[in-house]
């Protein structure tokens, strides 16, 4: 069976193990039942996510011109604490900035490679969790908005990470720590205008990926470059494809290319 798509970064569910969806236009497939099958990918063309043409992916699954024009693309995404809206300033379109960054955020601690910190909507809670591969992780602060959340975060970076490791992540080699502890430690810095916000008692969610054999050197994939490539899939980590050889794909970093995937 073949299908074939545009890469987004795949859906998931909160199970146990997690369950993930590779969803196209017209289809989807659960990537749990294809483990320990042999699976072949061809790269087909490129497809802007916004604007939909065959141009090159310049970041995030956009072309370069549509990169540097619409507002899901603009430094605040990245970098919280450059937002505005609350302030009822514009970066690129401030309907889609006050929809966006006026609603509530968490800043979280998570252990996929090493303790890091980090932010998301509150919506996004565990799944921002799961995208990134961290086997365990705590809310710390609640804020309204998404500048708070980021002034909070750059705080904390001082003392904690803030950047994952994605060869020690998927190869598994991690230690759990103890995230109530963490939380507690870090406390002190989080700035005076959200430190009413700390959240004073929860505990850590767990998370466990359907992965059967984990990479011992992890090989990354570079789909354009090599136009196809066939192997056993053995699990499903963050956003990566883990290959009996030790091929790893990154769903998320090739958003915007077309693909085709054939199940053997």
């Amino acid at each position: 069976m073949t299908y074939q798509g545009v890469l987004r970064k795949m859906e998931t569910e909160f199970s146990n193990p997690i369950q993930y969806y590779l969803v196209f236009e017209n289809d989807f497939i659960n990537m749990n039942q294809l483990l320990d099958k042999s699976i072949d990918i061809q790269f087909v063309k490129h497809q802007c996510l916004s604007c939909g043409l065959d141009k090159p992916i310049y970041r995030q699954g956009f072309c370069k011109s549509c990169f540097f024009d619409i507002p899901q693309a603009a430094d605040w995404i990245m970098r919280p604490e450059l937002s505005t809206a609350h302030l009822d300033k514009e970066d690129r379109d401030l309907e889609y900035e006050k929809k966006v960054q006026l609603q509530p955020h968490i800043v979280y601690l998570a252990n996929s490679s090493n303790v890091k910190v980090g932010v998301t909507r509150k919506s996004q809670v565990p799944t921002r969790w799961i995208d990134q591969g961290a086997h365990e992780a705590i809310e710390i602060v609640e804020v309204p908005n998404r500048y708070l959340a980021g002034i909070t975060e750059v705080a904390l970076k001082d003392h904690v990470g803030d950047k994952t490791n994605w060869r020690t992540m998927l190869k598994n080699d991690i230690k759990d720590e103890n995230l109530v502890e963490w939380r507690e430690r870090l406390k002190s810095y989080i700035p005076e205008e959200a430190k009413n916000y700390f959240i004073e008692s929860n505990t850590e969610t767990n998370i466990e990926f359907p992965v059967h054999k984990y990479p011992k050197k992890p090989k990354s994939l570079n789909i354009e470059k090599v136009q196809s490539y066939q192997g056993t899939l053995v699990g499903v980590k963050g956003q990566y494809l883990i290959f009996e050889d030790d091929t790893v794909f990154n769903i998320r970093a090739n958003e915007g290319l077309v693909v085709a995937i054939s199940v053997f």
